[in-house]
């Protein structure tokens, strides 16, 4: 007999840190074997944060599926900004190059809706944008 699924939840943690706690409790899994899989897992991106989707199961069993380090987290790191612009679209706080926009779209190409490292650049882009970030040499430096 197949194993019914009870909860599909999206959490963050950050790598090599989950540990028991209420976000988990509310899942009914098993929650000292969730924390010990997902620390080994996240050996290799100590210091980001990293978003789970952990699926629970009625006999309290779970399996998971660990996803790329947010986008804004990887734009303020890359502008070495503790936080994004107050009034998005009117403040700048920082300057980055198209190459590190780049190489942040090459990364989270696996986890957005983009066809093309391109594609993944524009909403990468938009992001940095929001955030008061300043693209150099992105055809819209305005």
């Amino acid at each position: 007999m197949a194993k019914k699924i009870t909860r599909i939840a999206k959490l963050e943690f950050m790598a090599m840190q989950a540990k028991p706690g209420a976000e988990l409790a509310s899942l009914g899994i098993n929650m000292p074997e969730f924390t010990k899989q997902f620390n080994e897992a996240t050996k290799e991106r100590a210091g980001d944060v990293v978003p789970v989707v952990i699926t629970a199961y009625n006999d309290k069993s779970f399996d998971f599926v660990l996803k790329t380090t947010p986008a804004a987290v990887l734009l303020k790191r890359a502008a070495n900004i503790q936080k994004g612009a107050k009034l998005s679209g009117k403040e700048v706080v920082a300057t980055i190059s198209v190459d590190e926009i780049k190489k942040i779209a090459e990364y989270k190409l696996v986890d957005l809706n983009a066809n093309s490292v391109e594609s993944a650049m524009k909403i990468i882009a938009g992001t940095a944008k929001n955030m008061g970030i300043k693209i150099e040499g992105m055809g819209d430096d305005k």
